[in-house]
C-alpha cells in the first residue's frame, strides 16, 4: 500500500484538535465580513489561535464564462471584479487585447485613462478606509468619507452613464469623451476632498483609541509578505516600495511625478497610513494630466476593433457591415498569449489571455490582488483578539468579486 503524500495546505477543520478550543463561524452572510467569505476561527478565550478563510461563495465561473463570449462583450464583466474601481478593470483587460491586436492607443486615451484610474483608486480607498473606520465606531470620519467618495461617483456617472459598473472601456480607446464642464467640477472635488481628508487626518492620526485598535496588530514583515504574495498597499505598508506604475510604467504613469508611500511594521495602522497617502499622490497625478491632457480621438481609426460612427453606419454600406461584424463576431484577435498587470488598489491585476484566433477569447485568468491575499489571511489573524477579526480584514479590503473562480 501507498503511503500518501503529506498535505502541504492546511486542512479545515470543525472541531478544536484537544477540545479546549471554540469554533466561530463569521460569514458568509455577515455585515462583518463584508461580502461572500467565511471565516472559520479557533478562540482560546478571546485570542484567535486559527483561522480557515472560505471565499468561494460567489460562485459566478467568471473565468469559463468568458470563453463563450466575444472580446467585446467581456468588458462588462471585468467591471465586477472589483466594483469599488472598475474603470481599472476596464482599462487593463483592454489594454491586454490591445496588445495581442497590435493596437496602440490615442495619447489622448492613454492620458484619459491614466486620470481616470487615479480617479479611481482615490474612490476605491475612500470605501476601504471609511468601511473600515465605521466597524471602529469612528462615524464622523466614516460620513465625511462617503459624502467625498459620493461626489466622486455622481462625478463619474455623469461621464459614464452608470455609478459603480461603468463599461467605459473599449479596445482601441474609450466609449466617449469628457463631457462640457466635467474637469471643472474635477477640479471642485479633489478641493473638497483635501478639505475633508484634513478633517480626518485630525481626528485620527494620534487618536489613541484608533492607534491602540490599529498600531502592532494584523501585522507582517516584508519578506512573509512577499511569500504569501501580497502586492499593493499591503505589502507596501511593511516599508517594500513595489509599485508596478512605478516598477514597469504604464500608460501615461512614466511621464508622471509622484511618490511611491511606503509604511514601517505592515500593521492595520500602516495600511491606513498608506491609503491616505496614496490619495494625496492620485490628486496630485490627476492635477498633472489635466494640465497634460491633449486634444485629439480617443479611439483608434482601426476597422479591426472600432465601432464606427452612427451616422456612416445608416447611411454607408461599408460600415454597417463593419459595425454588424463587431457586434456579432467581435474583434478578430490573432493567435497569441500575454499577460498584462495593472496596479490596482490593491495589489497587481493582471489579465493572462489566450487567443487561438477569432472573436472569442480561448482563456482568460485573471491574477486579481483579493484572492491572492485571501491565502495568506490566516497570518494576520492568528495570535490575536477576536474584536481584531474585523478591522484587520476591513484593512486588507477584500472584495467578493475578485475571489470568484
Amino acid at each position: 500500500m501507498d503511503t500518501p503524500l503529506p498535505n502541504p495546505i492546511r486542512p479545515a477543520f470543525e472541531s478544536s484538535e484537544d477540545g479546549a478550543d471554540v469554533i466561530v463561524n463569521i460569514g458568509p452572510s455577515h455585515p462583518a465580513t463584508h461580502g461572500t467569505i467565511q471565516l472559520v476561527a479557533a478562540l482560546d478565550g478571546e485570542r484567535v489561535k486559527r483561522v480557515v478563510a472560505h471565499c468561494g461563495y460567489l460562485h459566478r465561473g467568471f473565468e469559463k464564462e468568458c470563453e463563450a463570449h466575444t472580446w467585446h462583450n467581456l468588458i462588462p464583466y471585468v467591471d465586477r471584479l472589483n466594483y469599488c474601481s472598475g474603470l481599472i478593470n476596464n482599462f487593463a483587460y483592454c489594454e491586454a487585447v490591445e496588445k495581442l491586436m497590435g493596437v496602440e492607443m490615442t495619447a489622448r486615451c492613454r492620458y484619459l485613462r491614466t486620470l481616470l484610474s487615479e480617479y479611481s483608486r482615490i474612490a476605491d480607498h475612500l470605501t476601504c478606509i471609511a468601511a473600515s473606520l465605521m466597524e471602529l465606531g469612528a462615524m464622523t470620519p466614516f460620513l465625511y468619507l462617503v459624502m467625498v467618495r459620493d461626489h466622486i461617483y455622481e462625478h463619474l456617472a455623469a461621464l459614464t452613464g452608470a455609478r459603480v459598473t461603468y463599461t467605459y472601456g473599449r479596445i482601441g480607446g474609450l466609449a466617449r469623451d469628457l463631457p462640457e464642464g466635467w474637469l471643472a467640477r474635477l477640479a471642485e472635488i479633489l478641493t473638497q476632498y483635501e478639505d475633508f481628508i484634513g478633517r480626518v487626518h485630525g481626528l485620527l492620526d494620534r487618536n489613541r483609541i484608533f492607534i491602540d485598535r490599529t498600531r502592532n496588530v494584523g501585522a507582517i514583515g516584508t519578506a512573509e509578505a512577499i511569500h504569501w504574495g501580497f502586492t499593493g498597499p499591503i505589502l507596501r505598508s511593511t516599508g517594500a516600495p513595489r509599485d508596478l506604475r512605478r516598477d514597469t510604467p504604464y500608460l501615461a504613469y512614466g511621464e508622471l511625478d509622484f511618490d511611491v508611500p511606503v509604511g514601517i511594521n505592515g500593521d492595520n495602522y500602516d495600511r491606513y497610513y498608506v491609503r491616505m497617502r496614496e490619495m494625496d499622490e492620485s490628486v496630485y497625478m490627476i492635477r498633472q494630466l489635466m494640465e497634460m491632457l491633449p486634444e485629439g480621438p480617443i479611439n483608434v481609426d482601426d476597422r479591426r476593433c472600432t465601432l464606427p460612427e452612427k451616422g456612416l453606419v445608416y447611411t454607408e454600406i461599408e460600415s454597417l457591415i463593419n459595425h454588424f461584424k463587431l457586434v456579432m463576431d467581435g474583434p478578430q484577435v490573432p493567435p497569441g498569449e500575454i499577460y498584462v498587470a495593472h496596479e490596482a488598489a490593491n495589489g497587481e491585476l493582471g489579465f493572462y489571455l489566450v487567443s487561438v484566433g477569432g472573436g472569442t477569447p480561448y482563456k482568460v485568468h485573471v491574477r486579481s490582488p483579493s484572492f491572492v491575499h485571501m491565502g495568506g489571511l490566516s497570518r494576520l489573524l492568528e495570535g490575536y483578539q477576536l474584536a481584531d477579526i474585523i478591522p484587520t480584514f476591513g484593512s486588507v479590503n477584500m472584495i467578493g468579486g475578485e475571489c470568484d473562480r
